[in-house]
């Protein structure tokens, strides 16, 4: 058996002194040893893990600031927007190369589409040849189109929403294309939803007009797409709503007593879709509206047309 042979103060701290990691024993003023751990220097690092927040907040507490923002801006006395002021207009044509006609168009406010167009192919029916062409339309939402609550993407609220404007976009495009000039035929256009800022539809059936024009489908005149709303009144007051409202935005249609869309043939001066519902007050009241949509869309045709002479020259040049 071995004895046990204290060590001595001198030998025992020249041990800890040689050890290079792990804790380390310090004597304290009473006699008594407390363990203190080594220094975060000499500790290894995991250079691949990110330390998040301490503490996170929900998405929808933004969303409520958001919303009171706005509501505090109405409150203040701010000027009110001109109903008969137009967004800001950017379009552009022939910016895919994988189709055959593209446009993009997007309104100052955050709305942005983005169109293509292909055709004609052949269009194999299951009953026989068709004697007219077909016009093919879809619509699609991006998942971050929206900058608040929307329903959930993929969902059938989704699908549904999605479906009802392709056959909105559909009923707007097939007055202004020549569909006897393609028999057999079937013409595609696909719509994309970059952002949501309000008028979407509008933006869309004027992008989509574009890209069947950049693509050379023949047609009578290019459908120009305008989007009206009648917000409501405060409570006290007689009428059901207030002003139609040329373009509105987001927040201007979300709480709308009432929406219009109209699509119009400027050079034939011709309506080739009015949609839209709601509670828009008397007849007379729907009447100011088309009026004031269609020179909207007579406003926005100009813009239109500079477009296409612009794609055309750059097709040219190349």
């Amino acid at each position: 058996m071995v004895p046990h042979v204290p060590l001595s103060a001198a030998v025992r701290a020249r041990a800890l002194r040689s050890c290079p990691a792990g804790p380390r024993a310090e004597r304290s003023s009473r006699g008594s040893s407390s363990i203190r751990p080594a220094s975060p220097l000499a500790m290894p690092l995991d250079h691949r893990r990110l330390h998040g927040p301490e503490d996170s907040q929900p998405p929808e507490l933004w969303a409520a600031q958001l919303r009171d923002g706005d509501d505090e801006a109405e409150q203040s006395g701010a000027a009110p927007r001109d109903p008969c002021a137009l967004r800001p207009l950017f379009a552009r044509a022939g910016l895919l190369s994988q189709a055959e006609g593209s446009a993009y168009v997007e309104l100052s406010g955050g709305t942005k589409v983005l169109c293509a167009a292909w055709g004609p192919r052949e269009a194999a029916e299951p009953g026989g040849a068709v004697a007219a062409g077909r016009l093919v339309c879809d619509f699609r939402r991006a998942p971050f189109c929206a900058r608040g609550a929307r329903p959930r993407p993929g969902g059938a609220a989704e699908r549904e929403a999605e479906r009802e404007a392709a056959a909105a976009l559909r009923e707007a495009l097939e007055p202004a294309v020549r569909l006897s000039r393609y028999p057999r035929a079937r013409l595609a256009v696909s719509a994309l939803l970059l952002q949501d800022g309000g008028s979407a539809l509008a933006a869309a059936i004027s992008a989509a007009s574009l890209a069947l024009a950049d693509a050379g489908v023949e047609m009578y005149d290019l459908a120009v797409g305008c989007a009206l709303c009648r917000p409501p009144l405060p409570h006290g007051h007689g009428s059901a709503a207030g002003p139609w409202l040329l373009q509105p935005g987001e927040d201007e249609e979300r709480g709308a007593a009432a929406r219009l869309t109209v699509a119009l043939l400027p050079a034939l001066n011709q309506l080739s879709a009015v949609l839209g519902g709601g509670r828009g007050g008397e007849t007379e009241g729907w009447g100011a509206a088309l009026r004031l949509g269609v020179e909207g869309c007579q406003r926005i045709y100009p813009v239109l047309r500079h477009c296409l002479l612009r794609a055309a020259r750059r097709r040219d040049g190349a």
